[in-house]
């Protein structure tokens, strides 16, 4: 089937190499709902494509000549806010944490740079791209009158059980999970379990980019580990990760859910099942409704549940869905949300 140019998602390519530039384009063009409509070689050219040509979203190299992807993903969601995905051509630590960098500036994924037209990298390149297009029309919510259950959280002492906090983040979740954990490192003591859906092959990376950067320390979580306190743990690629009432983690290859392995539903539900009212669930930016209807069981086994506010996050679909089923409990700014943690759970003396 043909599809009008006018309906096609427009793609800006910002890579340096030739070759590369050559082989996203021929990947790209070559589904019916995709057009490249040009290129950008660093990232100076890069913001002055963007502001002439208006892209829907634009697939972002991070080392090149003069300005680089980091510096070029800052000053277009500055100027121009515009769907990113950053297209990472290596897995070594130090191109992790450029990417994360990114990932902070406001780009919106991240995927593995193909090495050819097939396979799976490459249609993974194809999906996001069309997935992450539709952000835009998400970026900001509108104004609107937020649920009773955004009231400030008062906590009081029969909140003094709380063993965990479980958190589930996706699109726009590195940004708010490195703020998130950044403001409570070294100040709690219990320990944080997160999913965030994140391109496989980046997990490692990722923990080992928020362990150096937000002073907690944060490592992926392997089956049967007893939780720490003060320690963050991420699940691991194409693992679903729950937990017991041990407080130890339980990793399983059950299939999917809401798309995902790891799976926030997956996460949460284990959770309200192990703790109930011990627990803390938080919900961050994200597409989709992964772990929606799991928070609500959460707050119905007497958890204390936060979403982050819609209005703040990069894309609102993963709060808005669990405010939608009355599973938040309390809408926050992440700002505020920090706060709330650590009246809930600094560390007792």
């Amino acid at each position: 089937m043909n599809i009008p140019a006018a309906r096609r998602i427009r793609v800006l390519i910002v890579e340096d190499s030739p070759t590369v530039r050559q082989l996203l384009e021929r990947i790209l063009n070559s589904d019916p709902e995709l057009q490249v409509i040009g290129h950008a070689t660093d990232g100076d050219e890069a913001v002055e494509q963007v502001r002439q040509q208006r892209p829907d979203i634009v697939t972002m190299d991070l080392h090149m000549p003069r300005m680089n992807g980091i510096e070029a993903v800052r000053i277009i969601m500055e100027t121009a806010p515009t769907p990113i995905v950053v297209v990472s051509g290596q897995l070594a630590p130090a191109d992790l944490d450029q990417t994360f960098h990114a990932l902070t500036a406001g780009a919106l994924a991240v995927v593995e740079k193909p090495s050819g037209l097939g396979g799976d990298l490459a249609f993974r390149l194809v999906q996001t791209v069309k997935l992450m297009a539709e952000v835009k029309v998400v970026r900001r919510w509108p104004k609107r009158v937020l649920p009773p259950a955004s009231k400030p959280l008062m906590p009081d002492a029969s909140r003094a059980g709380l063993q965990l906090v479980a958190i589930g983040a996706s699109t726009g979740g590195p940004m708010v999970l490195h703020s998130i954990l950044s403001g409570l490192a070294g100040k709690i003591d219990v320990p944080i379990v997160i999913v965030q859906h994140i391109a496989s092959g980046f997990t490692e990376g990722f923990a080992d980019w928020l362990g150096k950067t937000t002073g907690m320390p944060v490592s992926v979580g392997r089956d049967g580990e007893h939780l720490q306190p003060g320690h963050a743990y991420i699940a691991p690629d194409a693992m679903n990760m729950g937990i017991t009432a041990a407080l130890t983690i339980a990793l399983s290859s059950d299939p999917p859910e809401n798309g995902h392995r790891p799976s926030v539903s997956y996460l949460f539900r284990s959770t309200a099942h192990a703790l109930g009212r011990n627990a803390v669930g938080v919900m961050l930016s994200g597409m989709g409704r992964d772990g929606a209807d799991e928070m609500r069981l959460m707050a119905d086994r007497g958890g204390v549940t936060i979403a982050q506010d819609p209005q703040t996050a990069v894309v609102g679909g993963m709060p808005g869905e669990a405010i939608k089923v009355g599973g938040a409990q309390y809408v926050l700014t992440p700002e505020k949300a920090i706060k709330v943690l650590l009246e809930l759970l600094c560390k007792r003396r």
